[in-house]
């Protein structure tokens, strides 16, 4: 019995003395320094200054020397890569531009002014290579957004597109904050909807790739589309809430390339309650592009300077008069009298000319006008006249810009005919306008399009009855019906607020991944 129980004893010591090592050393293995890891923008910062740290990204620049290696390395947190000085023993044939590293060292001060603080690396690895005759981004060559656009998988990878980026998420939190610092609520509309809110017919029809159903009937009972705008959705919301508003894609089938058009854009729609005027509407619309283009301008600067350097030069003088000026007011047709009064010979064909001789071959159903009317508007012979009631093209939307000292402007009161269903009718005679409004902006021409919505219900069943509508949005009436009260909204394009910043020419350069008519290829 006792040399049992000393078998045991022994037994259980030595099990004792096993798990005391193993615990000893799972201890010191768990207690030893290890390197923090830092973004690049902690790091160009001068975080963890002295101290043993970690750096994931992707080279930008290699510059083997004899005695030292210098990499620039970035992970996207900033425009401006950290530079790493190692010993040339540490040199590797896969460390080229676009390769993934990950490098560990000592964060120094830097001896050179250009950048105050670099890394001194003990070790770098390698992580991902990447062939530098293949890539189609070299060192030391500025490429055009124009050659990036080839590579949509790629050009994330290039200061010009990364700055891009970084500046579109800025701007989406800035709107976010804007809203709710002025109590909206965000509301997120259907992406797949059985409405039309635009009525324009240029919808992307919704069906599954592989019907289960029977052949005929349809996945929603009704025909479905991609949304064209959240508007109607966010007028049910408007009954309950007074200020709501969403953010999210909307689609077009518009068969177009052309650099202002896409197929998926993204929109900012806005709907107030208990307004019966347009000013509400604007003071939201210009009070919303100042705050979000000066948080921008605040949190990226040095992306946003990238542009207004290299890629738009003097833009940032324009931007700086946006900010400074209040947006003036004109009515469409103190537009159309400007227009009309101007002496740019516009491209797109107006809907009447004036000639003051016969008219030429194609021309002989239009109009003949005297040469004192010609004279009295200070109109060319031949030249285009704009006719009260047509839609403004986007030259016409960018010389008012300009005739306004090229700051936004807005243009209120539009031809009833021109807007839709749901624009408040101004009941007045002889011209009849609709209480709408659109923010023009430089280089862009609209950039908002709103209205106040009609809310009294026996205008709005006549104009749907006219259109055949009725049946449709009948639920639209019953808004009327239950609690109705005067509203208003608007929605702006993203993308077109990003090109109005920055001054970029073409929309597919300021949205991640753009779709277009023959074009899907991500």
């Amino acid at each position: 019995m006792f040399q049992s129980a000393a078998k045991t004893l022994s037994v259980a010591t030595t099990t004792a003395a096993t798990l005391t090592r193993g615990t000893s050393f799972s201890i010191r293995r768990y207690c030893q320094k290890t390197p923090a890891t830092l973004r690049v923008s902690e790091a160009v910062s001068g975080a963890k200054l002295g101290a043993n740290v970690k750096v994931q990204g992707w080279v930008r620049s290699v510059r083997p020397q004899k005695a030292n290696l210098f990499l620039h390395v970035n992970d996207g947190s900033s425009l401006q890569s950290l530079q790493v000085v190692a010993s040339s023993e540490l040199d590797d044939p896969l460390l080229t531009l676009g390769s993934a590293v990950e490098v560990t060292g000592t964060l120094r001060k830097s001896p050179r002014q250009r950048q105050p603080f670099e890394l001194e690396a003990d070790r770098i690895h390698v992580v991902g290579d990447c062939d530098p005759v293949d890539f189609p981004f070299k060192i030391k060559e500025r490429h055009s957004l124009e050659y990036i656009r080839q590579f949509p998988h790629l050009r994330c990878r290039t200061n010009a597109f990364s700055s891009l980026l970084r500046i579109r998420s800025e701007a989406t939190t800035a709107v976010h904050s804007y809203f709710k610092e002025n109590g909206f609520v965000q509301i997120h509309t259907p992406v797949i909807t059985s409405n039309d809110c635009e009525g324009a017919g240029e919808l992307f029809q919704v069906e599954p790739s592989s019907p289960n159903n029977e052949e005929g009937e349809k996945f929603f009972s009704v025909p479905a589309f991609l949304t064209v705008s959240g508007q109607l959705h966010l007028e049910v919301m408007s009954g309950a809430f007074s200020r709501v508003y969403t953010f999210g894609p909307t689609f077009r089938a518009e068969n177009s390339q052309s650099r202002r058009h896409l197929a998926e854009f993204y929109m900012v729609e806005a709907e107030v309650s208990f307004t019966q005027s347009l000013e509400d509407l604007t003071k939201v619309m210009e009070d919303m592009f100042r705050s979000a283009t000066e948080h921008v301008l605040a949190h990226c600067a040095e992306d946003v300077d990238l542009f207004h350097k290299h890629v738009t030069p003097g833009h940032r003088d324009t931007v700086d008069a946006m900010l400074k000026n209040r947006f003036p007011v004109l009515t469409y047709s103190e537009a159309i009298d400007i227009l009309n009064q101007s002496s740019q010979k516009f491209a797109f064909p107006t809907d009447v000319r004036f000639f003051i001789n016969s008219p030429p071959d194609g021309y002989l159903s239009l109009l003949y006008v005297s040469p004192l009317i010609l004279l009295s508007h200070n109109i060319d012979r031949g030249s285009s006249f704009l006719q009260w009631g047509c839609d403004l093209q986007t030259e016409h939307e960018k010389h008012l810009v300009k005739h306004c000292g090229n700051i936004p402007v807005f243009v209120t009161d539009y031809p009833y005919d021109l807007k839709p269903f749901y624009a408040r009718d101004n009941l007045d005679h002889p011209e009849h306008t609709a209480a709408a409004v659109d923010l023009l902006v430089p280089g862009v021409g609209e950039l908002c399009g709103g209205s106040l919505r009609e809310e009294r219900l026996d205008l709005l069943k006549a104009r749907l009855g006219e259109a055949g509508l009725e049946d449709t949005y009948s639920w639209y009436l019953d808004l009327r019906r239950f609690g109705s009260v005067p509203h208003g909204g608007f929605g702006m394009g993203f993308e077109r607020f990003l090109q109005c910043i920055l001054g970029v020419d073409n929309i597919k350069d300021v949205i991640a991944f753009p779709r277009f008519s023959h074009s899907c290829p991500l």
